[in-house]
């Protein structure tokens, strides 16, 4: 069960840090413009456009693709998971935290989206910390 949960959290937070990285690092400017895309715009109401940053912020989700995807390809090794966890832990609850603060800014749905999307990546990068002993499978424990 921990190795599915480890593979899906891996696999949701690979794609989701494949997508903004590419977009701000490869056109930083339309990804500044759009962001998230989808008819949704969560950046200009946070500052004037940067190209500096929009390119670093790029770089580093770029980063953390490489990094969810070498912990996918290695999820049967002891220490691979919980350290890539760990990084993005780190970076998700900050990002998390810095979001929360800045809600007054976005319209009701906007705000929800932030809430539910920011949190789920905190709660997988929670998911990856937890050592693989602490979550049993229900059937092993019910039949002693």
């Amino acid at each position: 069960m921990k190795l599915l949960l480890d593979r899906i959290s891996l696999a949701f937070i690979a794609v989701t840090s494949a997508y903004v990285g590419i977009f701000a690092y490869f056109a930083p400017r339309t990804w500044f413009d759009t962001f998230p895309g989808f008819g949704l715009r969560w950046l200009p109401q946070l500052g004037p456009y940067n190209e500096h940053f929009a390119k670093d912020v790029g770089a580093a989700y770029l980063a953390f693709t490489a990094l969810s995807l070498m912990a996918l390809a290695h999820t049967r090794k002891q220490a691979v998971v919980p350290l890539a966890g760990a990084a993005l832990l780190v970076f998700n609850t900050l990002h998390f935290v810095y979001h929360l603060t800045m809600l007054h800014m976005y319209a009701p749905l906007d705000r929800a989206l932030n809430v539910v999307l920011l949190g789920l990546l905190v709660v997988m990068s929670v998911i990856l910390v937890i050592p693989a002993g602490a979550v049993t499978d229900r059937r092993s424990t019910s039949s002693t």
